[in-house]
């Protein structure tokens, strides 16, 4: 078992505040929006193993260390099943401002796209590139303070109501659409002309819905709130389309491949598939690939699906989803309690959100976390709450 030191991500989005106070730190005055556990090549936890002489190694990137012996580190069911790496990514998210409305491919449409732009030479760092690599990108927000955030369509009968009230003459055209056509249809063609209108023109409905919106408050609150990130986007009515989703601490949302979405406000441990594939809706000064956006997302209405862990014996809390890559729980421990004994044949990611529990000898505080190879014995004791991270057996 080995404690890892983390990289924070700086991005525009990111909460001044969030992970510092988790941390025990001083803000810094700039965003610090994300902090990464895990394999990503892009930013690897780093490790110090001792040596079987008992001395310490240098420390080097989780990366290298799973490279090195990956049926040692990930086991042999985890490396048949995905390959010589870590299938998840678990990180603590800080949304201090709305981050993009995005949504991801499935697995068929991320080899089909990646494959593509193989084929058409695109490079791998253009501006334009979709796909980063040929994987899904599900996953998972749970909440760790009051969070807000945008989660598939609802009923567009409901959005014909929230943009009619803002009585902007320009969202007409939208308001007919939601309440003419059959709902699969009527989706896909109000976000297809939100998208493809003139930018000067919507620039300026986006201003009077936003000055609408903040004049009405109440449910027409969030847009304001939104507009005022991203003046003139027009992101902020394709945000009209969707569910608005407000989580309590311990409450969880799972995203599945063509649902749009977006996170806007709050603090949260999200895991997901080991991916970098996002098409972007708005929201955003990033390329978005509308033909492209418009294969991908899943054009119905739905329920947000707000998840609640379920409780097993032993303690631990399982937020249930239908992906293989990544299994997230999480274990409060009360004073005098038994140990728990987590070993498990796969590998694990253990981070401390609260209080001071223990992973074997290693003393915890929050934002700490530990990777434990599979197979490796661990018990977790002591005061506090540690969400734990691993693929399905």
């Amino acid at each position: 078992m080995d404690r890892l030191s983390n990289t924070v991500r700086p991005y525009a989005w990111g909460s001044t505040t969030a992970i510092p106070e988790l941390l025990g730190l001083a803000p810094t005055g700039e965003p610090q929006a994300e902090m990464w556990m895990g394999a990503h090549p892009g930013a690897p936890s780093r490790l110090t193993r001792a040596a079987g002489t008992g001395e310490v190694g240098p420390e080097q990137p989780l990366t290298d260390v799973i490279a090195a012996d990956p049926e040692r580190e990930l086991g042999r069911a985890t490396v048949e099943k995905f390959g010589p790496r870590l299938p998840f990514l678990l990180k603590l998210l800080a949304a201090g401002a709305p981050l993009s409305l995005q949504v991801h491919p499935d697995l068929a449409q991320a080899k089909q796209g990646y494959e593509d732009e193989v084929r058409r030479s695109v490079p791998i760092d253009a501006p334009h590139r979709t796909y980063k690599d040929a994987n899904h990108k599900p996953e998972l927000i749970c909440a760790l303070t009051p969070f807000a955030g945008l989660c598939g369509f609802r009923r567009p009968t409901e959005a014909a109501e929230a943009m009619a009230a803002l009585g902007v003459d320009s969202l007409k055209p939208y308001v007919d659409l939601l309440g003419a056509h059959p709902e699969e249809a009527a989706l896909r063609e109000v976000l297809t002309a939100i998208l493809s209108a003139d930018p000067t023109e919507m620039a300026e409905t986006v201003n009077l819905a936003a000055a609408a919106a903040e004049r009405l408050g109440g449910a027409h609150a969030p847009y304001a709130r939104i507009a005022h990130h991203f003046p003139g986007d027009p992101g902020v009515i394709a945000a009209m389309l969707l569910n608005y989703v407000e989580l309590q601490p311990g409450e969880a949302l799972f995203l599945g491949a063509g649902v749009p979405h977006a996170y806007l406000d709050g603090l949260g441990v999200e895991i997901m598939a080991n991916s970098d594939n996002v098409l972007r809706c708005g929201l955003t000064p990033k390329h978005i690939d509308v033909p492209e956006l418009l294969r991908i997302v899943r054009f119905e209405a739905t329920d947000p699906g707000v998840l609640r862990p379920e409780a097993s014996p032993s303690g631990e809390e399982l937020y249930e989803t239908p992906v293989e890559e990544f299994r997230l729980s999480r274990f409060d421990l009360s004073p005098g309690a038994a140990p728990v004994d987590l070993t498990r044949g796969t590998p694990q990611i253990l981070l401390c959100t609260g209080g001071a529990p223990k992973a074997g000898e290693l003393g915890l505080t929050p934002g700490a976390s530990v990777f434990v190879p599979s197979g490796e014995e661990v018990e977790v004791s002591g005061t506090g709450t540690l969400f734990r991270a691993t693929v399905v057996a």
